[in-house]
């Protein structure tokens, strides 16, 4: 089932993606348009500090705009985690890249895809960690919320067709669930 819904979402993206119909929205080859004008910026950021833990998190994109509808791009992701329960802390640092493709249905709405590598730190003591890398590809849907000519809120909801649930503690996992679900904002993307 899950080789299905890749090879579906696959298909509907690339299909799409390359058509040459000429309905209106999204069949502009964006032929004359600076190439600055089709780059945009944006991406996540997450921060959280209590008695427990600390906890920062970056995630930046950069996008290019092939059409008004075909978009791919690359992102990064750092992630540090201090756990202070323990003397000493525990201190983690994960990263990663990514490469994407946003297909906009309507102005609003896109199927994203993308494939994922992430590198974990795990702890397996209380001065010891060790790591961990996970590729992932993932499929979905987003929605984007205009906030002006040249910049947007995004919410997208995944699915990673390369999860697998942890057998066992010394056998971690990337993610707890194989349904992911992310916030961000773009900056510099033009309006349709």
């Amino acid at each position: 089932m899950k080789r299905f819904l890749l090879i579906l979402l696959s298909s509907i993206i690339c299909s799409s993606a390359w058509s040459q119909r000429s309905n209106g929205f999204g069949d502009e080859s964006m032929k004359g348009v600076d190439w600055k004008e089709r780059i945009y910026t944006g991406g996540g950021m997450g921060l959280g500090f209590n008695t427990t833990q600390d906890f920062i998190s970056v995630s930046p994109i950069v996008g290019y705009r092939v059409t008004t509808r075909f978009t791919p791009g690359i992102g990064i992701m750092y992630r540090y985690t201090n756990y202070k329960l323990v003397n000493p802390n525990v201190k983690l640092n994960d990263y990663g890249v990514s490469v994407f493709a946003r297909f906009y249905i309507i102005p609003e709405l896109f199927l994203h895809t993308e494939y994922e590598h992430l590198n974990y730190e795990f702890p397996t003591g209380v001065t010891t960690t060790f790591r961990k890398s996970f590729d992932s590809f993932l499929g979905g849907a987003g929605y984007v919320f205009p906030l002006g000519k040249r910049s947007s809120f995004y919410v997208i909801g995944l699915y990673n067709f390369s999860y697998r649930q942890q057998s066992n503690p010394s056998d971690p996992s990337a993610y707890p669930s194989p349904y992911i679900f992310r916030v961000g904002a773009n900056l510099g993307f033009l309006n349709f």
